[in-house]
């Protein structure tokens, strides 16, 4: 398998974080255009609340800057100490999965129990790549 390929994963992680930023971008809009927040209000974030359909993106787009850090990490050492077989890719594939099953559940109907299992499988797929990535280091697999 060539490492290379852990760029599509990659990639389809840069795909959600953008139409990510896509619906935020149209769901401020509208409640501007609907009178549900003033504009002033998006200059420093200060002088009212942001709506719901919003802010739950808005806190999303963020979160999409935090774990996922960690993925493109592993996957760049993959591909960079020719670690990445097709159990790594495979794991890269799972965790990009389970952050699209994360957004749907979190700027959807928001359910907090199927939230927290597919964030919580995300970061058990996301350890294993980097214990799969030191194993192949420490010449273990």
């Amino acid at each position: 398998m060539d490492a290379n390929q852990l760029i599509f994963p990659m990639f389809a992680m840069v795909l959600l974080t953008f139409s990510t930023l896509a619906r935020l971008f149209l769901a401020r809009n509208r409640s501007v255009a609907e009178g549900k927040v003033n504009p002033q209000y998006f200059r420093v974030y200060q002088g009212g609340a942001e709506p719901e359909a919003s802010a739950k993106l808005a806190r999303h787009f963020s979160n999409l800057f935090e774990a996922p850090v960690l993925f493109y990490v592993a996957c760049v050492a993959g591909i960079a100490l020719h670690m990445a077989g097709a159990l790594f890719l495979g794991l890269a594939w799972a965790y990009v999965v389970l952050r699209v099953v994360h957004t749907f559940i979190h700027t959807g109907a928001n359910k907090l129990y199927p939230r927290i299992g597919a964030y919580f499988s995300s970061w058990v797929v996301l350890l294993t790549m980097w214990v799969v990535l030191a194993m192949r280091a420490a010449g273990m697999m």
